[in-house]
């Protein structure tokens, strides 16, 4: 029970940070002086998404005490948490000067969380399959 709360309550608020992070906390860049959104606008809106989604694994995280439901849960959060750190790398980035606000503080700070959702639902996923194998169940 309390690997389930701890894990669920991390996993929401990472996913709360992804979200709503970019929006609040660590700003992204405004419109172009044309009116126009640069691509970190979109990759903000992509990562409320993103975000969302661990939040929601996160609370599944918490509702569901079989193992095998939890292992899936903790591989997906695994998952969503890559797609976190691919939106503003790879699949739609952001502003190419390196002095604007996405690119010295809301892409880092996005790393960071990604990267530690990362890490924690994979040990979450190996402590699972871990404690699937000795309870027999077989994960």
């Amino acid at each position: 029970m309390k690997n389930r709360i701890i894990t669920g309550c991390g996993a929401i608020l990472a996913g709360l940070l992804i979200a709503l992070g970019p929006q609040y906390l660590f700003k992204l860049c405004g419109p172009a002086q044309d009116g126009h959104w640069m691509a970190c606008h979109w990759t903000g809106r992509a990562e409320i998404g993103v975000g969302c989604l661990i939040a929601a694994l996160g609370v599944g995280l918490i509702l569901f005490p079989a193992v095998r439901t939890r292992l899936g849960l903790s591989v997906a959060i695994l998952l969503a948490g890559i797609l976190a750190l691919l939106l503003p790398s790879i699949l739609i980035g952001g502003c190419a000067m390196e002095t604007m606000a996405c690119r010295r503080v809301s892409f880092p700070a996005i790393t960071v969380i990604g990267t530690l959702t990362i890490v924690g639902a994979a040990l979450n996923a190996f402590l699972l399959f871990r404690r699937g194998e000795r309870e027999g169940t077989r994960a």
